[in-house]
């Protein structure tokens, strides 16, 4: 009789009963994610990405029962809009698109919770993905480090745009920096120098930089710079001298590196100055 009274419920109250659903399928999830985050936090554990699937998963799991249980009800209301389609189609266009590009990246797998990549001109930390947008943690990719903002990307971003995986910048990067001076003192009378207080800077990380640079390069089948540091010199567009160095070092410290390397740059350039201004000599000053 109960049995027989619960479906009679079901079928007589369909809106109520769908409410009453999503709303335990919500405080469920919630729950369990809770959960996770505890266990997660007193194992000291990342569980970003199985929180995540989690919540895909009951989300999925809402909107199919909810078609199961609306069918005949979404059948004979398919069938008094078909005239309209092409309209519908239009109108959620833009839906539809971030549907595609959460198959998209489902099936290929370009990236996952906690990786850094770049979609577009933005750059990220993936904190969560479902069927309509990506969530990022900003990242300063000229600093390596998280801006406090966070990015919410429809998923039709991942169709139209290229998608770059920059996890292995999250602990290496290779970086390069340039410094510009004016022509008075030739640049390559302290490079060499220069470049051994590159490499005094980096001596600390190197084998690490060295067995992490490999890595790299056996994974992606491709050769990098590093990790001994590199300098070339160059001139600009206006006819300044350029000190290009290259670093391959913990992202972390690369800025600290950039301004030590910068400091031991200008110590060598005025101190080579003030030789040839002693000598009466302007290194590369032509006349």
């Amino acid at each position: 009789m109960i049995d027989f009274t619960l479906s009679d419920f079901l079928v007589e109250h369909k809106l109520l009963s769908s409410l009453t659903f999503i709303v335990l399928a919500y405080f469920f999830k919630l729950l369990l994610v809770k959960a996770i985050r505890v266990r997660s936090k007193a194992k000291r554990e990342d569980r970003r990405y199985l929180i995540n699937l989690i919540k895909n998963l009951i989300n999925l799991t809402v909107v199919v029962l909810f078609f199961i249980y609306w069918s005949a009800e979404l059948q004979k209301f398919a069938f008094s809009v078909a005239a309209f389609v092409v309209a519908i189609v239009i109108a959620t266009r833009e839906f539809i698109q971030c549907i595609i590009g959460y198959i998209y990246i489902v099936a290929s797998r370009p990236f996952q919770v906690g990786d850094w990549i770049q979609v577009g001109r933005y750059y990220g930390e993936v904190t969560e993905t479902d069927w309509v947008q990506l969530t990022l943690l900003e990242v300063d990719i000229d600093s390596y480090s998280h801006t406090g903002k966070t990015l919410y990307l429809p998923n039709s971003m991942l169709v139209l745009n290229t998608i770059k995986n920059l996890n292995f910048m999250k602990r290496y990067a290779t970086h390069t920096f340039t410094v510009t001076r004016d022509q008075r003192v030739n640049l390559f009378l302290f490079r060499d120098e220069l470049l051994e207080r590159a490499a005094v800077h980096c001596q600390d990380f190197y084998e690490v930089a060295h067995r992490y640079n490999s890595l790299i390069e056996k994974r992606l089948d491709v050769t990098i710079a590093g990790p001994a540091p590199t300098i070339t010199i160059a001139t600009s567009d206006i006819g300044k001298n350029t000190a290009s160095v290259t670093i391959f070092c913990p992202s972390e410290q690369a800025l600290d590196i950039e301004q030590k390397i910068t400091q031991d740059f200008m110590e060598l350039w005025y101190l080579e100055l003030k030789n040839s201004n002693e000598n009466g000599i302007l290194s590369t000053v032509y006349t």
